[in-house]
């Protein structure tokens, strides 16, 4: 499996998030059982499915937590294309071929949430056409739809 890239900052409120859950999530979840439990009948009692259904995802949430972290490689993004290259950590705009508006998007994990700013993984085919590139280059990749051409407008930290 490929590293996962987080920033610095991505790195420490995921495991701020997992410390959190694994403590105090876990202890509400139990509570909320608990009190589920002393209603009765737990064949027909929705507050325990319910409550049983929130520790599941809980749980999924923490496997795949501890997974992003202990996988994790942080990238150091505060030159992230200075040089004018396109890297992890960057933002690009783009123009597909064809298409006169322009999206952002930044190149990382989707983990790395910015307002308005869509994210693309460096290992898909998208990211992997657009690693290395520059401004005024245009790349081609292969989509499900089929192959697309992207003219790269921008980049940007």
């Amino acid at each position: 499996m490929a590293e996962t890239q987080l920033t610095r900052e991505t790195f420490d409120r995921l495991s701020a998030e997992l410390e959190d859950l694994r403590t105090r999530g876990r202890v509400d979840i139990a509570r909320a059982i608990e009190a589920a439990r002393a209603l009765g009948d737990l064949s027909e009692n929705g507050d325990y499915h319910a409550a049983k259904d929130s520790q599941g995802k809980m749980e999924a949430r923490i496997r795949q937590l501890e997974a992003t972290l202990r996988d994790a490689e942080i990238v150091d993004t505060t030159s992230a294309g200075d040089d004018g290259s396109i890297r992890t950590g960057v933002v690009v705009s783009l123009r597909y071929t064809g298409d006169d508006e322009v999206e952002q998007y930044l190149i990382g994990s989707i983990e790395e949430r910015r307002p308005g700013v869509s994210v693309v993984s460096p290992h898909s085919p998208l990211g992997q056409a657009l690693v290395g590139r520059k401004a005024g280059d245009r790349v081609a990749y292969d989509a499900p739809s089929g192959s697309l051409e992207v003219e790269i407008v921008a980049v940007g930290s």
